[in-house]
């Protein structure tokens, strides 16, 4: 391993724009490539991807989304306010590359399925669009949004009303192998991941002598 070097945030702050972006967008790791799908009341279609979808809860089941402060018009933002609901939809290699486009600052009259290449579709349930090439699918409805003063980022939660995944990589467990799903990571905003898992672990059952009472 090469030397390293080390950092203050007197340092980090001091540095030029884009270096900045994305060294702190890459040092969370390895995180999810989602795109996700909205459409606003008059039925015109959005899509954009997000590395910030995050687990909050599984009884009930939720999901977080973490969404840039709203210093320029935020499409998917407006969109999950004006008709509650949104999708999450994993992205594989096969159509990473159309996704990473979703990226691209379009104006609110542009469908990025469209410009992009990809299709969308829609349940019954779902008002929402989703991906038709994604084989993981999640349809949700906005639930709470709190507002980080820290940066003016919102932290919007979304409960999980539907979820469709392939059958073959629902373990006997309920565990979702997202690897036989074709699922891709990304670090920063740009690098995109497959993935190897080396192995699952048992689940740690403490003796009572090492135990908490809550356990």
């Amino acid at each position: 391993m090469s030397a390293s070097k080390t950092f203050t945030e007197r340092d980090i702050l001091d540095m030029d724009k884009v270096p900045r972006l994305k060294m702190i967008n890459a040092i969370s790791g390895f995180k999810s490539a989602s795109l996700v799908g909205t459409r606003d009341k008059n039925g015109h279609e959005n899509l954009a991807i997000f590395n910030s979808i995050i687990h909050a809860g599984s009884n009930p089941p939720l999901l977080a989304l973490l969404v840039r402060p709203l210093t320029v018009p935020r499409h998917t933002y407006s969109n999950i306010k004006e008709t509650g609901w949104f999708t999450v939809n994993h992205i594989r290699r096969e159509f990473y590359k159309r996704a990473h486009k979703t990226s691209g600052k379009y104006r609110e009259d542009i469908s990025e399925f469209e410009v992009c290449g990809l299709n969308s579709t829609y349940s019954t349930l779902c008002p929402a669009p989703y991906v038709e090439d994604a084989v993981i699918k999640i349809g949700l409805t906005f639930e709470e949004e709190t507002k980080i003063e820290a940066n003016g980022t919102i932290l919007i939660i979304g409960a999980v009303k539907e979820l469709t995944i392939p059958s073959a990589s629902i373990e006997d467990d309920g565990f979702v192998n997202l690897e036989t799903a074709g699922t891709l990571a990304i670090s920063g905003l740009d690098s995109y991941h497959k993935t190897e898992r080396l192995s699952r672990e048992d689940f740690i059952k403490l003796p009572d002598d090492l135990s908490r009472e809550d356990s």
